[in-house]
């Protein structure tokens, strides 16, 4: 067992600190020029066409520079710039969530809030530390104050529903303050049944969902602030194109934020914890002849201490230090009556993050500004249970998480102590009155997540507690312009990875993991035009990546994808048309068990509209996949319990729509 000392006490450290500058007055001219922090609020989405999204996550499908990893009606995982999984970390108000299933059946993003809606963001550079270095990309997601007005009272209400499989949801908040302080709740549910696809075929995807959420806040007349949040997710009866389903997932999850202005910039400490109870089983929702059920559950605790300054009119510092203590526990049951003990998918494991950084950004001239950040990360982790047996099924002869790992690796040690440096640095230069140049070089190091290193299913699926870590060298042109109705951005990047984690197939049915040298190089592209009241924008994204090992491509990685809308807006009421294009995937990795064969490329239109009924009631509609296609994007997800790799059809012909009134 991994001995947490440092970590803790460090915890402790940081909130004594913290208390020190709590009164501290701004600075003479009222001025900050850096305002990053934790709780910051941010112009809020229009909550009726969130309302539309089948989940919130799926609101970045229209970015072709994401992809949407599908198992079911709920869960879907991003892949950024080909990237996915353990490479995406996400980030919820600033807090760092993990799902608690060894299938991915709950990613992070499934905790996205459904009551309230969220902004939601896709980083895929280090232009900052503070939340850590990116290998693949950062989801950021940030819930917006509520906005006052005149009165002291605000809220919304929404309903909804879908026709392709009968889907119905309802939320609502209501808040009370001003700007001072408020105190608002929050609360959502939505269900759906099966859907069909393009061929009528219906697709495993019902599921249930409700939310309730507290949170409130608090400032003084010298800046200083208070922030919290609690919140509580029911999942029930979610069904995946898997030998398992999900008939119950519980989350829980809290946050506490402080923060005062302090000499020219202002300090943040923000605390959270987030528990998450999961259990799949493959007889609740379905016939089963052989019952199979597992209980997981994962433990997050963290805090972030951050001092933001700005040294003078051109130059802004900031530094800071954060902990984070993961704990994953997974247990496989099978047997007549369930009381044989099948596998340990997560023995116990732990893992503990100290984090410090420091950065800078420096405008040496008006036209030119450089930045630079270096960041340390001590990451220890230890599967405490590696020496509890388990028969994998009743009768067999009994073996143990550290046992198989010996047979399968040659390695006897489940501890694992990283020493991660990362870095970046960064230009902007306004060469002309219509354009920019922006350049970043960045080194991100990336510790193997908890199924790489020490999942264990029997001896079928099994981490690696060897692997080395990840480096991350990275290199993005990007080139931003903007003149009269036209707006553009060109980009290039290119990642080369050394110790790239590979998961891969020796043999059918059989997962192991691997340390390989991998290359992704990347071109994007956005053009658009808009008179205001009539838009064009098209947005380009392909990404190749190679296994510089072994001379073969990476597995899952999407084809060229694209993105076409045109837009009507006038006097509140807007339309949309969008295209969406993907070609033809033949580049693939047979031998990674991962991507089941080549995919077809397709095309999709979608329409969607907002009115405007009364001052405070809108109407929002949408027709996903007009043409009723049958498709699937290329990123597959595999069943770890089958093995099998397959696509899941996305919904047919869809028609949404939500009325919501806000006050």
């Amino acid at each position: 067992m991994i001995v947490k000392p440092l970590a803790r006490s460090i915890g402790l450290i940081v909130c004594g600190c913290a208390a020190l500058p709590a009164f501290a007055q701004m600075s003479d001219n009222g001025e900050m020029i850096i305002r990053v922090t934790e709780g910051q609020s941010a112009e809020l989405e229009r909550l009726s066409d969130a309302a539309l999204a089948s989940e919130p996550v799926s609101r970045l499908d229209s970015d072709p520079a994401v992809s949407l990893s599908r198992l079911g009606g709920r869960g879907l995982d991003p892949v950024v710039r080909g990237q996915g999984q353990e490479r995406v970390d996400v980030l919820l108000d600033g807090m760092r969530v993990e799902g608690a299933c060894p299938n991915r059946m709950d990613p992070p993003t499934s905790r996205l809030s459904t009551a309230l809606p969220q902004i939601l963001e896709v980083r895929t550079s280090n232009r900052t530390l503070r939340w850590g270095p990116i290998a693949g990309g950062q989801v950021i997601a940030t819930t917006a104050d509520p906005v006052f007005g005149d009165s002291g009272t605000t809220g919304h209400l929404t309903v909804g529903g879908s026709d392709n499989g009968n889907g119905r949801l309802v939320n609502g908040s209501a808040a009370v303050g001003n700007d001072d302080g408020f105190v608002r709740l929050a609360a959502g549910y939505e269900e759906a049944d099966d859907y069909e696809d393009g061929d009528g075929e219906t697709v495993r995807s019902a599921f249930k969902n409700s939310e309730g959420r507290l949170d409130g806040a608090w400032r003084a007349d010298n800046g200083f602030h208070v922030k919290a949040t609690i919140s509580r997710q029911e999942e029930r009866d979610v069904k995946y194109a898997s030998l398992m389903d999900a008939p119950k997932t519980d989350t829980d999850m809290a946050r506490l934020e402080l923060g005062a202005p302090v000499a020219n910039g202002e300090w943040n400490l923000m605390t959270w914890r987030a528990d998450v109870d999961h259990t799949m089983d493959n007889f609740s929702l379905r016939d089963a002849m052989m019952k199979m059920q597992t209980d997981s559950e994962t433990r997050t605790r963290g805090a972030r201490l951050t001092l933001d300054q700005a040294l003078d009119t051109t130059k802004d510092i900031a530094l800071g230090v954060d902990v984070e203590s993961n704990d994953w526990d997974a247990t496989m049951y099978n047997g007549m009556a369930l009381d044989n003990v099948g596998s340990l998918l997560w023995p116990g494991v732990e893992r503990d993050r100290v984090g410090l950084f420091v950065e800078g950004f420096h405008r040496i001239r008006p036209t030119i500004q450089l930045g630079a950040g270096v960041r340390y990360d001590r990451v220890t982790m230890d599967a405490t249970r590696a020496e509890e047996s388990f028969t994998m099924k009743p009768g067999m002869m009994a073996m143990t998480p550290g046992g198989i790992y010996q047979t399968v690796y040659g390695v006897s040690d489940t501890e694992a102590t990283d020493d991660n440096v990362s870095g970046f640095l960064s230009g902007e230069w306004r060469f002309s009155a219509i354009q920019t140049l922006d350049v970043t070089a960045s080194r991100s190091v990336r510790s193997p997540g908890v199924n790489e290193r020490y999942v264990v299913k029997g001896t079928a699926w099994v981490g690696n507690p060897d692997l080395k870590t990840e480096k991350h060298h990275k290199l993005e042109l990007g080139l931003t312009g903007q003149q009269d109705e036209w707006h553009w951005r060109p980009a290039v990047w290119i990642d080369e990875v050394d110790d790239f984690v590979l998961r891969y197939e020796p043999s059918p049915d059989v997962i192991r993991y691997t340390n390989v040298d991998a290359r992704l190089i990347g071109v994007e592209g956005q053009l658009g035009w808009s008179d205001g009241t009539w838009s064009v924008d098209g947005r380009l994204a392909t990404v190749r990546g190679t296994n510089q090992s072994d001379g073969r491509p990476l597995p899952q990685i999407p084809p060229v994808q694209y993105t076409q809308t045109i837009g009507w807006q006038y006097h509140g009421n807007s339309i949309q048309a969008e295209w969406r294009l993907a070609r033809r995937q033949d580049r693939i990795d047979p031998e990674s068990g991962l991507d089941p064969s080549t995919s077809p490329g397709y095309g999709v239109v979608n329409l969607s509209g907002r009115h405007p009924l009364l001052d405070n009631l809108t109407l929002s509609w949408a027709a996903d996949n007009l043409f009723d296609k049958t498709w699937a994007p290329h990123v597959s997800r595999e069943d770890v319990f089958t093995g099998d790799a397959y696509r899941v059809n996305e919904p047919g012909r869809t028609f949404k729509v939500a009325l919501t009134a806000r006050w």
